[in-house]
């Protein structure tokens, strides 16, 4: 399905292949010889999402560009089933396996590996060959690498990247509720217009 929003319509290099149930929506771009599977979701939030050469976004992967954070993926990149990505930056030849969650803000180096529900949280930097373990998190600019049960470190590298200003543009004061309230809103202001094509 292919939607125009906020006035931009997709565009797919005519080598590219989009499965009929795959959703792309607004200013996204799938380079040559790419392949978008069943049931993805490649979203120009507000923001547009680039898909570079011979890359494979694999069944219910979702990619969303934002205001603040467009969504660039280099070429030779796979992103695995069920993986999440939101306005960030992803170089050539890298592996995002399945269930991968990358976040606004953060970067994944050239030729490094994101595995099986591997995190990037906001604002993280990936160096160029590097592995995120299976189930581990990276955070940090650059980013440390830790397991998921060492919340208490994570979370004192986290603090400092700012979630709340990164993905919702409000100030850590601001209570969970009324940022879900104001992004809501921003949501449904956005895609008001929405245009299936």
């Amino acid at each position: 399905m292919l939607i125009e929003h906020q006035g931009a319509r997709p565009a797919i290099d005519r080598s590219a292949h989009v499965a009929p149930n795959a959703v792309l929506s607004g200013a996204v771009t799938i380079g040559p010889n790419s392949s978008v599977l069943f049931g993805a979701v490649i979203t120009a939030d507000g923001g547009p999402v680039e898909i570079g050469a011979d890359c494979v976004i694999m069944e219910h992967a979702v990619i969303r560009g934002t205001p603040k954070h467009p969504a660039r993926l280099g070429d030779r990149v796979l992103v695995g089933p069920h993986a999440h990505l939101t306005g960030c930056a992803i170089a050539d030849d890298v592996f995002i396996a399945t269930g991968v969650a990358v976040f606004n803000g953060a970067v994944v180096g050239t030729r490094s590996e994101v595995r099986i529900n591997g995190v990037v949280h906001v604002n993280s930097v990936v160096p160029p060959e590097s592995t995120v373990p299976i189930g581990w998190v990276a955070v940090g600019n650059p980013a440390r690498l830790f397991p998921a049960s060492e919340h208490d470190p994570i979370w004192q590298v986290q603090r400092k990247m700012d979630f709340p200003g990164t993905v919702f543009g409000v100030t850590p004061s601001v209570s969970s509720g009324e940022s879900i309230r104001r992004y809501a809103r921003s949501l449904r202001q956005r895609h008001s217009g929405d245009v299936v094509l």
